[in-house]
């Protein structure tokens, strides 16, 4: 169950992933840089949700992966913002603001990958449902 967190706000170039978001989950991610990676490196490891922006673009809802993704054994703990809006095409390079504003779940490892991605479905439905309450906050001026 999602639950609300004291707002944190983080701001980050995108850089290049692993590539699996896109195409072994069917969610594609913005990975943060490495200097926004230190910038967060308080927060819990875990699933959150929030409001982004890439560049001066619109704000959207987003869910946000904050760890070592045990799934995929990384050596290098990573933030991937999955925005919730279909993109044209990549923003690499561009800079990413993201409003951490509530918790969903801790990293766990899944049986599967079906498992993985179920929970990420059902993740995207429980972020963008709690963002509802929120959506006043794409006015702040962190955004601008």
């Amino acid at each position: 169950m999602a639950k609300l967190i004291q707002r944190f706000n983080l701001t980050g170039r995108v850089t290049k992933g692993f590539g699996r978001g896109s195409k072994e989950l069917g969610c594609p991610t913005a990975n943060m840089d490495e200097k926004a990676v230190l910038a967060a490196s308080h927060l819990s490891t875990g699933i959150y949700y929030g409001l982004a922006c890439v560049g001066t673009g619109p704000v959207y809802k987003a869910v946000t992966s904050v760890g070592w993704n045990p799934q995929y054994k990384n050596e290098h703990k990573s933030v991937e913002v999955h925005i919730l809006h279909e993109f044209e095409k990549d923003f690499y390079g561009e800079t990413l603001r993201f409003m951490f504003l509530g918790y969903i779940r801790d990293e766990m490892k899944f049986d599967s990958l079906e498992a993985l991605i179920d929970r990420i479905d059902l993740d995207k439905k429980e972020g963008s449902e709690a963002l509802e309450a929120h959506l006043h906050l794409s006015e702040d001026p962190f955004f601008k």
